[in-house]
């Protein structure tokens, strides 16, 4: 009897210690997603840069908030050895005097990777710089102020594109550019040397796919209905349009007409 009293005993208290031991696992499993989604998550838009009013204020001060920093190299060109680096931005918990250029390299918290040929990065980022070893040559694609948190990349037998929706005004006037604001799409040649804008005026470019066996787009516009300076995708209207890469024209994919007799089929106003 009292061996088996010890042995219930025994179970009982190796099972409460397993199911501690479970539980445990279990909210330590929870909390490294959490983490790791927060960190890599391409819906992060709490990070920005400063809008050009907050900008102006702390000028007139001499201070900062936000430094640069730059993230690992990504190989995109394998045959001439080219990489871009994808420049990010820190805000800093204090204000800092500006007293010339920041010398400040802080490495990406990414682990390096051989996949050198994935289509799609991201971060919190301002820029990008095209550097080649090779000439020891490097040039940044923007010439402007301007917040990203995607960079994607497309092959051509030809040709590589870097493809990234940006934002470069506070557009509802939240004192950030960030990724609630309207974004236009950039999209930057490495044949060409040179950087497109593709962007409608109050409007967001939503989404974009690209034409197959062709470097022209259809991009998906988010139309600001309401007029507070940012598109709200489920409760606000999308256009489509499509983009000739070699004339870079914009043009309709659904004309006119056939707009209006869905819109009036749809509202009860055509039987």
């Amino acid at each position: 009897m009292k061996i088996e009293k010890y042995n219930q005993k025994l179970l009982a208290i190796l099972g409460t210690v397993g199911v501690i031991f479970l539980i445990v696992a279990l909210i330590a499993f929870i909390s490294i997603t959490i983490m790791e989604y927060r960190r890599y998550s391409p819906e992060d838009i709490e990070t920005g840069i400063l809008s050009d009013d907050k900008i102006e204020k702390l000028q007139k001060d001499n201070k900062r908030e936000q430094v640069i920093s730059y993230e690992i190299p990504i190989l995109i060109d394998t045959l001439k050895s080219v990489y871009i680096v994808p420049v990010s931005h820190k805000t800093l918990n204090e204000k800092e005097d500006i007293t010339g250029l920041l010398n400040a390299f802080t490495s990406s918290e990414i682990e390096p990777s051989d996949k050198r040929y994935s289509g799609r990065y991201y971060g919190a980022y301002n820029n990008v710089i095209v550097y080649d070893p090779n000439i020891e040559n490097n040039k940044k694609i923007f010439e402007k102020r301007v917040n990203f948190n995607e960079i994607n990349t497309e092959y051509f037998d030809n040709e590589i594109f870097l493809l990234i929706k940006a934002s470069e005004k506070d557009t509802n006037k939240d004192g950030v550019i960030n990724l609630e604001d309207f974004k236009s799409l950039y999209i930057y040649s490495f044949k060409q040397n040179k950087l497109k804008k593709v962007g409608i005026e109050g409007m967001d470019v939503y989404g974009y796919n690209f034409i197959n066996k062709s470097k022209d787009l259809i991009i998906i516009f988010g139309v600001d209905k309401n007029k507070d300076g940012k598109f709200n995708e489920y409760n606000e209207p999308t256009l489509i349009k499509k983009y000739e890469f070699k004339s870079g024209k914009l043009n309709d994919i659904i004309n006119s007409n056939t707009n209006s007799e869905l819109q009036k089929m749809l509202e009860g106003t055509k039987k």
